[in-house]
């Protein structure tokens, strides 16, 4: 019996884009595919495949003399599930640190850049909770800090008349 699905191996996910790209496929099926990058033997990628059917990475169909195997998930959940836990184990789960590190590793060319755009434009922001009756309200959002007091001039004691210039004279 299958265990539940777990992280693929380097190998392993070689084998996942075989299989999301040519669908349910045999052992020799995904030996030759696979023999196109580097040599594979037949029992090589057989005993990978059981692997994997083991792990839950895999399913396989044995009612006909050749197995035929298929991914168990799709392509874009297994990625987001190696992002999440790469974020997860080398970020501490921050995403926006995923990503500066992502953007350093090589420049990014005008076009990704404008993709990378047109997505972040597409996130929304999170709706505010909704708040139920039986909630106390909310406080008052803190005043804003005051600002510093004005010095003010006193004002000197009153002088003689002839102290005082003339007006349009200033001594």
């Amino acid at each position: 019996m299958p265990r539940s699905t777990s992280r693929p191996t380097d190998v392993e996910l070689e084998i996942l884009r075989v299989l999301w790209r040519r669908g349910p496929s045999t052992v020799r099926q995904v030996q030759k595919t696979l023999e196109q990058d580097r040599p594979t033997g037949y029992t090589t990628a057989l005993k990978m495949l059981q692997i994997m059917f083991e792990k839950g990475l895999v399913l396989r169909d044995a009612s006909e003399r050749t197995h035929v195997y298929r991914a168990r998930v799709s392509e874009q959940q297994t990625l987001r599930q190696l992002l999440r836990d790469l974020a997860d184990r080398a970020f501490d789960g921050s995403l926006v640190q995923l990503v500066v590190h992502a953007l350093a590793v090589k420049p990014v060319s005008r076009a990704d850049a404008a993709e990378i755009q047109k997505h972040l434009g597409a996130v929304e922001e999170p709706a505010p909770p909704s708040r139920t009756p039986t909630d106390p309200p909310a406080p008052d959002p803190p005043a804003p800090p005051l600002p510093p007091p004005v010095p003010v001039a006193r004002e000197a004691p009153a002088a003689d008349a002839a102290e005082v210039p003339a007006p349009g004279r200033l001594f």
